[in-house]
């Protein structure tokens, strides 16, 4: 039987660990902190050696073997993190881990991570590992229940929403969890330890800034590049920091670039959460107007905002940035303020 995601952590407080766990589902924020909340187990428990493996297409799977053969000079006891990106290891890979799950090496946890999951995904490996160690499936939370989500996290971070406020919040963020989350670390940061009801939230809201970030991704993906560009003076007038508000555009950028590069790609927007009578049409436009290969060169001039933004580049920050908003806003015409990405 597949563990959801309580009972993983039920398990990890419980005591040893499996010798194997497979974690994977297409809403990243809930797998990243799953795999966190193992590793912390795993040093508690004194699992002092961590060897990443990045499993991509051109992936070696001998290496899979190599480490569980290998011996540890630093510990004796060992966490491999296997990253399997999209969730299908191929013929070598679904060999080397049902080999692994069938003599696991001692001292010795693997996990398995990937971003991407469906039926289409299980095969007779993942059924070895489960069979060895748990499978935690994750699934994108339905529309109804993003709300309970909210109170629960919001509880967690010592802050209190009423039921018109967590509506207000769902309403706003449209089913992506990594927006929520960085939300309620930003409201319980500046209202820790009280109760927010609608117009508490609406104020904090307004008091942001006089121009939001969301609002400056939506003109961009809009394609309202005179809009976007009039958010961008707005909000270095107000003297936001660059970084936070990077963040959110990073997070629809690489939205992007995966939908681009998956097979059927309004399926893949749903995968993501981004829910077709909301903000879909904005991503489809996006997607739409772009040219091969644009949302990674976005990214690599988001890196680079970054890196001027923490005195690792020389340049100016803002037009770096303003060249980004720019190239998401207008893909075809704006191709070539990349060329320095």
């Amino acid at each position: 039987m597949a563990v959801s995601l309580p009972t993983l952590r039920k398990q990890l407080a419980a005591g040893e660990l499996a010798p194997a766990y497979l974690i994977a589902g297409a809403e990243h924020l809930l797998v990243i902190e799953a795999a966190d909340a193992l590793r912390a187990r795993a040093r508690e428990l004194g699992y002092a050696e961590r060897e990443v493996l990045d499993a991509d297409s051109g992936f070696d799977w001998n290496q899979l073997g190599a480490a569980g053969q290998s011996l540890s000079l630093f510990a004796s006891r060992r966490l491999i993190d296997l990253r399997l990106p999209g969730g299908k290891p191929g013929k070598d890979g679904a060999a080397a881990l049902i080999t692994w799950c069938e003599a696991p090496p001692p001292d010795t946890v693997l996990l398995v991570t990937a971003n991407d999951w469906s039926k289409k995904h299980e095969g007779a490996w993942s059924a070895a590992i489960e069979r060895c160690g748990a499978f935690v499936p994750v699934w994108p939370l339905r529309r109804e229940e993003l709300p309970d989500w909210i109170a629960t996290r919001s509880a967690t971070r010592g802050l209190t929403l009423t039921s018109d406020a967590i509506a207000l919040l769902a309403e706003r963020v449209e089913g992506n969890l990594l927006a929520a989350a960085q939300e309620i670390d930003k409201l319980a940061l500046l209202h820790g330890g009280r109760t927010l009801d609608l117009a508490a939230l609406e104020a904090s809201v307004a008091d942001d800034a006089r121009y939001d970030v969301f609002r400056l991704a939506d003109a961009a993906l809009a394609g309202d590049a005179a809009r976007a560009l009039h958010i961008v003076a707005g909000l270095q007038a107000e003297g936001e920091e660059l970084i936070p508000m990077l963040g959110w555009i990073l997070t629809q950028l690489r939205v992007l670039a995966r939908v681009e590069a998956a097979p059927n790609p309004e399926r893949a927007l749903v995968a993501e959460n981004i829910w077709p009578k909301s903000r879909g049409g904005l991503f489809q436009r996006a997607l739409r107007g772009s040219a091969r290969g644009h949302w990674q060169r976005c990214l690599l001039q988001a890196g680079r905002v970054d890196r001027i933004s923490k005195g690792r580049a020389e340049g100016d920050a803002w037009r770096e940035f303003e060249r980004l908003i720019a190239a998401i806003a207008a893909p075809r015409r704006s191709a070539a303020l990349l060329g320095a990405a």
